[in-house]
């Protein structure tokens, strides 16, 4: 019988070889159709009773990425959702039961579903290469391993390293992989194929949980073991917000990963997680991460060489962060001495990311520095990133303009002038293109790139393709006041300093904020970000939209209380932490609707501004930048989650309350249509 997605071959030494090959796909997941299919080549290689199988990859990036995210929105029920999973659960189940051993063989990915798959084989061989990565990142999506993951990984690895692996969602790379139990072998990528084939005829004991982990999983004791690990997951996330790592933890305490029963919790258990808001919107986060990551192919540019012109911070961690993803870096500034801590902050960076000696010292042979500037003229990409100074912008720029390549992105960092303003004395405005960087550079994920009036099109796809080259999620938008995510930002912030003037304590605001969902408060983040890079961007956007800046932040700058950087902001600062006193005192009611409200009013008139596309890049934008809960989906989600009438009618209260800055924008009929 011929098969869609799956071949499968049997040797002269009787050796089974199924091979998952997705059709019309370039990465392997368990479709539904994929999972069917297996079931059915299953049955018949189990007829024809070969001595052993291997499972293998016909795709070059991996073995199976998981299961298909996309058939996830589809599930409108925990019966369905249950009815779909216990199908796959039989299905691997099948594979497990197999008369005979068989092996997985692992290249590039095994996540997810892939690896669940990968589990019900009697054994597991990687091959030894940087792109080696197996995980269960099911957490990530608001869910847990439905494959009979959360059983196979308990007893084949032990509780600690398959709580570890669920809970945190990270994938392990080969030797971390091989040292816990995950792999049997780790092998050279040219012997795969035969080191796989050789463990089969080799048949060893199967592997089992180390000792200690046999005795944590006993009845008696995984009570206690339940308990310390969920004191520290309060730590982390609260159950509210995210419901599938206290499912997880629940799960091993109740079943202990063991027989039909524990199977069939967690088909219960991940059907309802599917179905809850934090799942749908957690899937949505990842689906918009992927349209993000799928930008920039319209573009043939090639990225060899990076020209960064100003040493700052965010310069000079542009440069580090280009010379980290292979590309050759000039940085320039006026002299050595402003160029030397770049150089330093980039060294510790690259052996921080790269662990190895060797490759740390490779990295940074490809920043230098160049304070002539002699790199322009050779560069693929320039990049400017000096202070926020129409003049100082035009100048450089009319330096740089000459020397150019008729084919290299000039890219300005600006966190705020507008491209049109820029561009106005270049020979060519066309090529100018925002790319604004966020910082830390190191850690955040999204850049816009922004598009100005004048700027053309194949610049917006060259910029773009430079972004994904970096690794960064690239948000196109246009040319505006505070583009969008300082925009969306900004009253937020200053709303947190509206109600600290009044006198709610920095530490409530910023509790509220948190419980809320966002990773800091906006007390907090305003001093990390510094008070005066704050009051520069509260400035920009008072004189485009007419609004007030906060006078508790201009007086805080002229008091050269300028945050962590300073020392002292809103808060002290001690060893990079915010020194916080404890505050007891009863929250007002609509302090979370003051500072979130005001966030997503913006986004709205963002969105009728047509500062982006539409609606999705806006929230990803919101949530890869602001850090805008991602259990909430972004602010239009959470709108639409919590009903266009019930936000607008609580906005006009706010208005009411507190002032006119909350009135609802225009375009909120557009969004309710």
């Amino acid at each position: 019988m011929s098969h869609r997605n799956w071949s499968m071959q049997i040797d002269a030494d009787r050796i089974a070889w199924l091979t998952c090959d997705m059709r019309d796909a370039s990465t392997n997941v368990l479709s539904a159709e994929v999972v069917r299919e297996l079931a059915q080549i299953l049955d018949e290689i189990s007829a024809l009773r070969p001595l052993g199988m291997v499972v293998q990859s016909a795709k070059p990036n991996g073995f199976i990425a998981g299961a298909d995210i996309k058939e996830f929105v589809k599930i409108r029920s925990p019966a369905e959702g249950y009815e779909l999973v216990r199908a796959a659960q039989a299905v691997l189940q099948a594979l497990e039961d197999l008369p005979f051993p068989s092996v997985a063989a692992l290249h590039g990915f095994a996540l997810g579903g892939g690896l669940e798959l990968a589990l019900a084989c009697t054994y597991r061989i990687g091959a030894q290469d940087p792109s080696l990565s197996l995980g269960l990142p099911e957490v990530m999506l608001g869910i847990h391993p439905g494959f009979g993951g959360t059983v196979r990984s308990v007893r084949t690895v032990g509780v600690r390293a398959a709580l570890e692996l669920m809970l945190k969602g990270r994938p392990l790379r080969g030797q971390r992989a091989l040292s816990v139990g995950l792999l049997d072998q780790l092998v050279p990528p040219a012997s795969l194929r035969s080191s796989a084939k050789a463990l089969l005829l080799r048949r060893p004991a199967k592997r089992s949980a180390p000792f200690i982990d046999q005795l944590m999983n006993l009845a008696a004791l995984r009570p206690w073991v339940a308990k310390q690990t969920l004191a520290a997951l309060r730590r982390r996330v609260r159950r509210e917000h995210y419901p599938a790592p206290y499912a997880i933890v629940e799960l091993w305490r109740g079943y202990g990963a063991n027989g039909a029963a524990a199977h069939q919790a967690e088909a219960r258990s991940i059907s309802e997680l599917m179905c809850t808001s934090t799942s749908r919107n957690l899937v949505r986060v990842f689906l918009l991460q992927d349209r993000l990551k799928s930008l920039g192919g319209e573009s043939s540019a090639e990225f060899k060489h990076v020209h960064v012109v100003g040493a700052g911070v965010m310069g000079g961690d542009i440069a580090a962060w280009a010379a980290l993803s292979g590309m050759t870096v000039t940085l320039q500034d006026r002299n050595e001495e402003l160029i030397a801590p770049a150089l330093r902050r980039a060294k510790s960076l690259f052996e921080k990311r790269l662990k190895d000696p060797e490759a740390a010292a490779d990295a940074a042979a490809r920043l230098t520095m160049d304070v002539n500037g002699d790199g322009a003229a050779r560069a693929d990409a320039v990049i400017e990133a000096i202070f926020e100074d129409i003049a100082a912008k035009q100048t450089l720029y009319a330096q740089l303009e000459p020397k150019l390549k008729a084919t290299a992105v000039l890219a300005t960092n600006t966190s705020s002038i507008k491209i049109e303003t820029l561009c106005e004395k270049l020979t060519d405005p066309g090529r100018l293109v925002g790319i604004h960087f966020f910082n830390p550079v190191s850690q955040l994920p999204l850049v816009e790139v922004v598009q100005g009036a004048s700027t053309r099109r194949q610049s917006v796809q060259d910029a773009l393709k430079f972004t994904r080259k970096l690794d960064k999620l690239p948000l196109p938008c246009k040319s505006a006041p505070g583009f969008l995510v300082n925009r969306v930002l900004t009253p937020y912030i200053n709303e947190a300093l509206y109600a600290l003037a009044a006198g709610i304590p920095a530490v409530m605001i910023d509790r509220v904020a948190v419980r809320f969902g966002m990773p800091m408060g906006p007390i907090e983040l305003t001093d990390v970000v510094g008070l005066d890079v704050s009051l520069h961007v509260a400035e920009v956007l008072s004189q485009a939209l007419h609004r007030d800046v906060p006078p508790i932040l201009v007086h805080m700058v002229e008091q050269k209380k300028l945050g962590r950087k300073s020392g002292e902001g809103f808060y002290r600062w001690k060893e990079g932490k915010a020194q916080k006193p404890n505050v007891e005192q009863p929250e007002p009611p609509d302090l979370e609707d003051r500072l979130i409200l005001g966030m997503v009013n913006e986004a709205v008139a963002c969105l009728r501004e047509g500062t982006v596309e539409d609606a999705d890049l806006l929230d990803a934008g919101a949530v890869f930048a602001t850090g805008f809960a991602p259990f909430r989906g972004g602010p239009l989600q959470y709108a639409r989650d919590r009903g266009i009438a019930n936000v607008t009618r609580r906005l006009h209260e706010l208005a009411k309350a507190h002032g006119e800055r909350f009135l609802p924008d225009a375009g909120w009929g557009l969004f309710a249509a």
